[in-house]
């Protein structure tokens, strides 16, 4: 009996890191491109994958809180990503792709900063913007 609880446990602890992780195509289509400019409200620098949200302000007025899935932390920091560069308040670019159950929620393909300067924050298997 014990062995079956210990074998159960470890098809567990294995299989649900697994689940857990998706593809770029399970959640976000290529064939809808966004290019969004807002003000960074928050960010949650965790595995497996960051998530940053913008306050974006559209032509009449309206404001929309986006949410933009990255890499992971170490892939970014590899990159020269630093979370110290993704603070609340700060107003950045973000080019990526919808989701494709129509939410607010997007790939991050790449973030470029008020000085020009454009990194990449997906993922190794994500797309990069302009390049389909």
């Amino acid at each position: 009996m014990i062995q079956w609880a210990w074998a159960i446990g470890v098809v567990m602890t294995v299989t649900v890191p697994v689940v857990a992780h998706h593809s770029f195509a399970a959640e976000f289509d290529r064939d809808k491109p966004v290019k969004l400019k807002g003000v960074i409200t928050k960010l949650e620098w965790m595995n497996p994958h960051i998530w940053l949200y913008l306050d974006v302000t559209d032509d009449s007025g309206k404001v929309t809180n986006w949410g933009f899935s990255g890499g992971p932390p170490g892939l970014l920091t590899r990159r020269g990503v630093q979370k110290e560069n993704l603070t609340p308040g700060k107003v950045v670019i973000v080019s990526g792709f919808r989701a494709k159950d129509g939410s607010n929620n997007c790939s991050a393909g790449s973030v470029t900063f008020a000085d020009g300067k454009s990194v990449f924050t997906g993922s190794a298997e994500d797309v990069i913007p302009g390049r389909q």
